[in-house]
């Protein structure tokens, strides 16, 4: 049986999904709407890499309710195993039935064996999710920072990718009957392998520019002042132009203009900055380098380029 695609006529054109996009407050520029546009409508997986904060996760939530489709997320990390990341078997609840049928007596033992590996005690996990049939569109799945995950579960993506099945030995195979929306994200940890990353569209999600993030900014935390965004976008901007070990993402830039607007900041100083840093970095390392004359002639910078 074959799956479909997922239904994209919400959509006609890459100008029309970049709109539907930035009504949800997601603010694509047109090479990241391109690449979007071709995964859903050829169907293939895409490979989002970037640095950590740049907002990659973000797209496929985004999308997610932009399509008013089901959000699967699978979280990496080392140790995840192919068995964890499709289904597992709700042993507890086996063990509660056979000590029922055996109290009550009278035990048909093959249809015990059939009720114990039935589909009431499998717990599907977000691989197995994404493509359960009863979905009544294409959901979009999250496999969050692959390049956490061990090369075994790689292996099993490309399967998986590929014929959008799942075999339970108990149950049979199960197909999708709609092809999930599947995002990956990777923070570049350690190389994804060839052959997976030949099963999808790759894009690189880089620090945006200053318009970009200024934009993102007014449409995310719109409570800033215009004059207070722009030096907070000037200020995060400058910040990533020095050797640190962290640079601040999109995520920090969002993160600290709810911070100073909670303070009741109208414009940057040195003082709320220095008391702020912990918000925009996170290694006591950056912040001792940055506190201090780096962070006033940060500041001055910010200042003059807002006026």
């Amino acid at each position: 049986m074959s799956t479909n695609i997922p239904d994209t006529s919400d959509f006609t054109t890459v100008d029309e999904l970049a709109d539907i996009l930035e009504s949800e407050k997601y603010i694509a520029d047109r090479s990241l709407a391109t690449t979007l546009y071709l995964t859903l409508k050829l169907g293939k997986p895409l490979l989002l890499e970037g640095e950590a904060g740049v907002g990659k996760t973000e797209i496929a939530k985004v999308l997610s309710a932009a399509l008013d489709a089901p959000l699967i997320r699978l979280q990496c990390y080392e140790g995840l195993d192919a068995a964890n990341a499709i289904y597992e078997w709700d042993y507890p609840r086996q063990m509660l039935y056979l000590r029922t049928i055996d109290a009550s007596g009278g035990v048909d033992q093959a249809q015990v064996r059939r009720d114990l590996f039935s589909d009431e005690f499998l717990l599907k996990r977000p691989l197995l999710q994404a493509i359960d049939a009863s979905h009544d569109k294409s959901p979009v799945l999250l496999i969050d920072e692959i390049d956490r995950a061990d090369q075994e579960l790689e292996a099993f993506l490309l399967e998986l990718l590929s014929d959008f099945q799942v075999t339970v030995p108990e149950l049979g195979t199960i197909r999708a009957e709609h092809r999930p929306i599947v995002i990956l994200t990777s923070n570049r940890t350690r190389e994804i392998h060839d052959a997976l990353k030949r099963r999808c569209l790759y894009f690189w999600v880089d620090f945006p520019s200053f318009e970009k993030e200024l934009k993102i900014l007014s449409a995310k935390v719109p409570d800033v002042p215009q004059k207070l965004a722009k030096q907070i976008v000037t200020f995060t901007q400058a910040l990533r132009e020095v050797d640190l070990f962290k640079l601040p993402g999109m995520a920090e830039t969002l993160d600290w203009s709810a911070a100073l607007t909670a303070l009741g900041t109208n414009e940057l100083n040195d003082a709320v900055v220095d008391d702020t840093l912990g918000v925009i970095l996170k290694y006591q390392e950056d912040i001792e380098r940055i506190q201090g004359d780096v962070a006033g002639r940060l500041v001055e910078r910010a200042l003059q380029a807002a006026n």
